[in-house]
């Protein structure tokens, strides 16, 4: 993967508006799933390219490192050589000391190489480095957003049980209603209703037949006074008179 594509997605996945798509989704929940995954798929693919581009940066440091330190040992070694070269050339010994300013013109030709070469890198790391910084950024944003993707998911996870509890309550509810004569409740009023009405009849047809009992023994009162007058008119006992005096 290209620094390129990298920097390329990073910037696509930051400025998604994940309530704009969670909004147009048909099925927020599975918008927010698929959602999840890419950005842990995506983050998964930029954090091993970011990795490979910090591992090309520090190899060129340590190049850069390494060119420096060449530099400074062949300009030690120049040094060195055109020290020896004086020390001969005092002593009168001509020849070894031209040998010697030989290696130390050589040493510093190498030094002078070294150098170029640790210069030429200096810019390029420079970038690398500019460029790594911003991956990193990117990459921290991304890991961001995944977070408040996941917190998004497990909001709308929650919403929705909720959601769905207060279904049931209300079905529940509605199911139950003490005005419709057909629920369960409406009929079990009016067995009740009929229960207390037969409770009633039977008390007042009880009440009735008690009364119907003290009216046949007034009944029964009245036939045996007949009788008693009768008889004492058959034995002559009494003269008919009125019970009622005048």
């Amino acid at each position: 993967m290209t620094k390129q594509s990298i920097f390329g997605r990073i910037s696509t996945l930051m400025k998604a508006n994940i309530n704009s798509l969670i909004d147009s989704a048909e099925d927020p929940q599975k918008m927010i799933d698929q959602l999840v995954r890419d950005y842990t798929n995506n983050v998964a693919d930029a954090e091993a390219a970011i990795a490979e581009t910090i591992g090309n940066l520090r190899l060129l440091e340590r190049d850069h490192e390494e060119d420096v330190q060449s530099a400074t040992n062949w300009g030690n070694k120049a040094l060195a050589a055109s020290r020896k070269a004086d020390e001969l050339r005092t002593a009168g010994e001509t020849a070894d000391a031209d040998k010697f300013d030989s290696l130390a013109k050589i040493a510093l030709q190498r030094q002078i190489s070294a150098e170029r070469e640790a210069t030429g890198a200096e810019p390029t790391i420079a970038s690398q480095t500019e460029i790594v910084d911003k991956l990193k950024s990117g990459l921290n944003g991304m890991k961001d957003k995944l977070g408040e993707l996941k917190n998004k998911r497990s909001e709308l996870l929650a919403r929705a049980k909720v959601a769905e509890a207060q279904t049931k309550v209300q079905d529940a509810v509605g199911s139950i209603n003490v005005l419709d004569p057909t629920s369960e409740l409406g009929r079990f009023e009016d067995k009740v209703r009929r229960q207390e009405a037969l409770a009633q009849g039977k008390v007042e047809l009880a009440a009735s037949s008690l009364d119907a009992q003290f009216e046949s023994l007034e009944d029964l009162g009245e036939l045996t006074e007949v009788e008693a007058r009768l008889a004492e008119l058959k034995s002559g006992s009494s003269q008919p008179q009125s019970q009622i005096e005048s």
